[in-house]
């Protein structure tokens, strides 16, 4: 009795110990005091946004401050079927508040060094921070 009660405890530990530790691909988190699941992507865009690519020193998710908010830059690009990834590679004009691409042109020496992923990663952020 005592051998098989053992035996059911090692046996539970090796099946726990051999559970993936793959974290789920999405995660609830509070958006405009609304919960809501998002996705990995989507939280490596809001760490560039708010760490390495410093673009909330300058854009407000919903209002304009030093430059527009992202709902507005988000908004134009679709309208004008832009490309914002291009865009931060100044592979295109600017199309959102032209006449201050001069400032935000000092910010791309940051941007520079942002892979591929992490501009994905940002353009993901700032489509899915603003739904409604």
């Amino acid at each position: 009795m005592r051998s098989s009660i053992l035996f059911v405890c090692v046996m539970t530990l090796m099946l726990l110990s051999c559970q993936s530790n793959k974290k789920p691909d999405k995660k609830s988190i509070m958006i405009g005091g609304e919960k809501r699941k998002v996705s990995s992507e989507f939280l490596l865009g809001e760490k560039l946004y708010k760490g390495k690519g410093n673009c909330y020193s300058c854009h407000r998710v919903d209002k304009k401050s030093i430059g527009p908010s992202i709902k507005e830059i988000v908004k134009i690009y679709k309208e004008k079927n832009g490309n914002i990834i291009n865009f931060l590679r100044q592979k295109q004009d600017p199309i959102v508040d032209p006449e201050n691409y001069a400032v935000m042109k000092t910010n791309f020496v940051l941007l520079e060094r942002f892979s591929d992923k992490e501009l994905k990663a940002l353009e993901v952020y700032m489509n899915d921070v603003i739904k409604e």
